[in-house]
């Protein structure tokens, strides 16, 4: 949130995330004024919260709550974090809607512009097909031994392989699925991230996406999926499976116009989901809704869009 005020961290230009924040740098001034406690509207925690930082963060809320201003603590990690810090407002890329508190608000997981870093600036619109062509690209070990092997991989994996199975066998649904038994496709080596393969396997990524009418997305090792977010920003339509998510803005932006959600005692319906909803749209709906998940990324996930609107938290405080 402070990046227009302080610049961004280092990155390195080989890296295919790096850039992410970069528009958001050059227009985050835009939407926010630098100023004292005294005359601010939100006090931000500028460190990501963690059980170490807990002490500074007590000061900080409390000079907060001294001056009647609300605090913001940002987390962005895989567990659901509790924040013991009474009226801040906290947002996880990782919360429960079963656990969640009414100070706790979803923020996206970020990753690169795809159009912008990938496509040449070009949103690619795909013509509706007879069948949906549903797309996935990652990790899913066990899958083609799911019942024998589910006990050696953690449950969200269970999970996506489940679903990749479902659509497999759906006689109604195209797959077009790149499965890799190892974390980013072998790209961290000996601890260490190998560029020239994180490019390879991330131009993969973006071509099997591109190449698809739908995509598959479900959880990681945290409640929320990067890939949602990306499919998005590619203008590709989600496969989600809610497993009891908290999507960012979900008090005002349309996600469920946007996606095929599928809650996950539901996954066995999954392709029939996904059926239904290809053949509910004309040829034109389909073509707009790429356009419109696209916008809905611009409007609500992107960093310049989700703090464009930030102030909308501060209203239901």
């Amino acid at each position: 949130m402070l990046y227009p005020f302080w610049g961004k961290n280092p990155e390195d230009p080989a890296d295919p995330n790096s850039g992410r924040f970069d528009r958001y740098a050059e227009t985050g001034a835009s939407l926010f004024e630098l100023t004292s406690l005294d005359d601010a509207d939100l006090a931000v925690f500028p460190v990501g919260w963690s059980e170490t930082a807990a002490p500074a963060a007590e000061s900080f809320a409390e000079a907060a709550r001294s001056t009647g201003k609300p605090a913001a603590v940002f987390i962005g990690a895989d567990e659901h974090k509790t924040v013991p810090h009474k009226g801040a407002l906290v947002f996880q890329t990782s919360l429960l809607v079963s656990r969640r508190d009414a100070n706790e608000y979803a923020q996206p997981a970020w990753s690169e512009d795809f159009v912008n870093a990938h496509l040449g600036g070009r949103l690619p619109i795909r013509r509706r097909g007879r069948r949906p062509v549903v797309g996935f690209c990652g990790l899913a070990p066990g899958r083609r031994g799911l019942r024998s092997r589910a006990r050696t991989h953690p449950a969200h994996t269970t999970i996506r392989a489940r679903a990749l199975r479902l659509l497999s066998e759906h006689e109604g649904v195209e797959t077009n699925f790149i499965e890799r038994d190892r974390f980013l496709g072998g790209a961290i080596k000996r601890g260490r991230l190998d560029l020239t393969a994180m490019r390879r396997v991330r131009d993969e990524y973006v071509r099997n996406m591109v190449e698809s009418d739908y995509i598959l997305c479900s959880r990681g090792a945290g409640n929320f999926s990067y890939r949602l977010y990306e499919t998005l920003s590619c203008g590709r339509i989600p496969v989600f499976v809610d497993t009891d998510c908290v999507l960012p803005y979900d008090f005002a932006a349309p996600w469920r116009e946007h996606l095929v959600w599928v809650d996950e005692n539901e996954l066995a319906s999954v392709g029939d989901r996904v059926v239904a909803f290809h053949e509910a749209l004309s040829d034109s709906e389909f073509e707009d809704l790429q356009r419109s998940c696209r916008r809905l990324w611009e409007e609500y996930v992107s960093p310049e869009g989700f703090f464009r609107h930030f102030h909308a938290h501060l209203a239901r405080a």
